[in-house]
């Protein structure tokens, strides 16, 4: 009788803390829980700072025309009517390029074979 009095408490109390451990509200689920909150929280502040550049940048492209500009000739290539573009094709080591043009020849441009150096129009 003296070893029941003591196996039923102990029972309980191990049923309570296995419970209060490893349950759907126990310690470990809180903590998973807390470590989500926290993530969530990391991407809600990215995403507010994403938001604030693009509002700014929606700010920017309706009343800034410099920086239309800007984009226009940037992303699309565009230029006014009284440019030259100049393009040059980037010099590796080793190429022939600069051999070329020491013999007097004028140095082919490997993309597309057109002369370097010489303004294009577009």
């Amino acid at each position: 009788m003296q070893k029941r009095f003591y196996l039923t408490p102990a029972a309980v109390i191990i049923f309570i803390l296995y419970f209060t451990v490893f349950g759907d509200r126990g310690l470990l689920r809180i903590n998973h829980l807390h470590r989500d909150r926290d993530d969530m929280q990391q991407k809600l502040l990215e995403l507010k700072t994403e938001n604030d550049r693009l509002r700014r940048e929606i700010t920017a492209l309706q009343s800034d025309r410099r920086y239309l500009e800007s984009i226009a000739r940037r992303d699309f290539g565009l230029v006014r009517g009284n440019e030259v573009i100049y393009q040059f094709p980037a010099q590796e080591k080793g190429s022939g390029a600069g051999q070329a043009e020491k013999k007097g020849q004028p140095a082919v441009s490997p993309k597309d074979g057109a002369p370097t150096g010489k303004p294009t129009k577009p």
